[in-house]
């Protein structure tokens, strides 16, 4: 008596999921990869061939036609001090580092005035400039 299978085996294997899974993460990485941008001005910084590997809290960048920038939010020079107080102060940070990007061609003057607020409050401050 020959007993014969109901159900045959299909050899075959269906890439069809897999395709599904990668095209899945290559949307997820292409829409993280658009929302990471640390400093969207473009400024031609200093150059050094020293580099801090410290890392900032938050940025303050001054273009070439002295507009202070938080990150990316243009604010008045007048407000920066209070700005950046009512933030480390709402994130409780104990040790706050600030970013200063500055364009090359802006006078020293914008530069020191930055750095005294910094010193009046006991905050880091690193001076971002482009590798050799």
């Amino acid at each position: 008596m020959a007993l014969k299978r109901r159900t045959k085996v299909n050899p075959n294997f269906s890439m069809s999921s897999m395709t599904d899974i990668v095209f899945l993460l290559l949307i997820f990485f292409m829409v993280t990869s658009t929302l990471i941008a640390p400093n969207a001005l473009k400024l031609l910084l200093p150059q050094s061939s020293h580099q801090t590997s410290a890392t900032a809290i938050t940025t303050i960048s001054i273009t070439v036609d002295l507009n202070y920038y938080i990150e990316s939010t243009q604010v008045p020079f007048e407000d920066i001090e209070g700005i950046l107080l009512h933030k480390f102060s709402d994130k409780q940070i104990t040790e706050p580092t600030v970013s200063l990007h500055v364009h090359k061609t802006v006078p020293m003057q914008e530069v020191v005035r930055i750095m005294n607020i910094a010193k009046d409050n006991r905050w880091k401050l690193i001076l971002a400039t482009q590798a050799n």
